[in-house]
């Protein structure tokens, strides 16, 4: 704890840092005060009974920091802007363009950018025709006129080109990464209803499971603290070469190969598949037809998250994605090409396609460690629930997942500027 809180101690000592934090603070405030002005003519107490019975809108709520559950005019959050991201992920390994661009630098980070901003108009667009589509069948929000739809669609989709330039802000001018430090603040935000609504229901019975569920937490904590941070090292030594009078290479570097290579990407694409059964099946129970009412109440009840089979799915779904997103991210043959081109190799192993073999045969076994920690991650409000019998108080493995890994990130990035103006002091 010392450890990360010394960074911050000594940044607000820093007054151009300091002004930084505060800067990020200040659109903190503005972010969490946007997210209480609610869009007009939705029935609040059904919209929260909603949510607490759908998981999959519960995940969506957990990205958008708790504005969806409020419908208010960032109803969205950056929900378009992390789906645009993963799909230019995606697209970069696909097409060669791309991937020149994304290896141009700076310029070439803010082409992508660029690129991403841009997609997630249209698909706030989409997500808020939807979003009023499902509320209009769940009767929550009555049909609107044309004119009023096309006003409530255009707020929503301003709403997330808001909260992506006050990301950009963040990014710019304040600490760390925007777009992340927004959704930390979303999550965070929502702890103190959470742990109010959790103190009302606590009674002597169940205060010993209360006391189990902090234990647990803090467990879970110190795991991805642990995992996040932990790396194998692969040794890379670099030949000698002379150039004129002058000597390079002879030196030895590492190539770090972290445990969780996909962070928390494998999980939310393993929760949009499991949770399109539970989510297709409430729609069939509306219907009018008795065959689909009957498919429908056998999809809800296979695909309750609180069930074996459900569970059983989505974590192997998680290690099967974690794989899949590792293999699209990393590729040990052009690492391999790299480490030859500079003049590099790996002590004991053959340049080239040993080199490749080597690689994929290390991150396979680290990807296993990584996607089992997932998978677990996953399933873990399940494992609480059943454990302490506390439901107020969701120990999310994807919201812990999430706020960990920004403090991680930004007390790095506090660190990092920290040192380079002790350097700058010394010169």
């Amino acid at each position: 704890m010392n450890n990360i809180l010394s960074p911050l101690i000594r940044s607000f000592k820093t007054k151009e840092l300091r002004k930084k934090i505060i800067f990020t603070l200040v659109v903190f405030v503005i972010f969490r005060l946007f997210a209480h002005v609610p869009l007009p003519g939705v029935d609040r107490e059904q919209m929260r009974a909603l949510f607490q019975s759908n998981a999959f809108l519960g995940l969506l709520d957990i990205f958008s920091g708790g504005t969806l559950l409020n419908f208010s005019v960032v109803a969205l959050g950056l929900n378009p802007y992390i789906n645009s991201s993963i799909i230019f992920q995606l697209l970069t390994m696909a097409f060669p363009k791309l991937e020149e661009l994304s290896k141009e630098g700076e310029y070439g980070r803010q082409k992508i950018n660029q690129y991403t901003r841009m997609l997630a108009v249209p698909l706030s667009v989409v997500q808020g025709i939807g979003m009023y589509a499902l509320l209009r069948n769940q009767h929550i929000i009555t049909d609107l006129s044309p004119i009023s739809l096309v006003a409530m669609i255009a707020t929503m989709t301003a709403g997330t080109v808001f909260l992506m330039w006050l990301g950009e802000l963040i990014t710019e001018q304040g600490v760390g990464n925007g777009i992340s430090l927004l959704i930390f603040a979303g999550i965070v935000g929502r702890l103190p209803v959470t742990l109010g609504q959790t103190a009302s229901t606590v009674t002597e019975q169940s205060f010993t499971n209360l006391i189990i569920f902090i234990v647990l937490a803090l467990v879970v904590v110190a795991g991805i603290v642990l995992v996040n941070e932990a790396v194998r090292q692969i040794p890379v030594q670099y030949a000698k070469r002379v150039r004129g009078n002058r000597m390079y290479g002879g030196t030895t570097s590492y190539l770090p190969l972290r445990i969780n290579q996909a962070g928390v990407i494998p999980i939310i694409f393993a929760v949009s598949f499991v949770l399109l059964p539970q989510l297709a099946g409430q729609f069939m129970t509306q219907t009018n037809q008795a065959q689909l009412v009957a498919i429908g109440t056998t999809l809800t009840r296979v695909f309750n998250p609180a069930g074996l089979t459900y569970n059983l799915i989505y974590f192997i779904l998680v290690v099967a994605f974690t794989y899949f997103y590792t293999a699209v991210t990393f590729n040990p043959q052009k690492i391999s090409e790299e480490i030859q081109k500079h003049g590099g190799f790996i002590p004991g192993i053959r340049p080239g396609r040993v080199t490749a073999e080597y690689l994929q045969y290390i991150l396979t076994r680290l990807t296993l460690a990584g996607a089992l920690f997932l998978g677990i991650l996953a399933i873990l409000p399940s494992i609480a629930r059943g454990i302490t019998g506390v439901s107020t108080l969701m120990l999310g493995g994807t919201g812990i997942l999430i706020v960990v890994s920004v403090v991680l990130e930004t007390v790095k990035s506090l660190e990092a500027q920290l040192v380079m103006r002790n350097y700058e002091g010394f010169l």
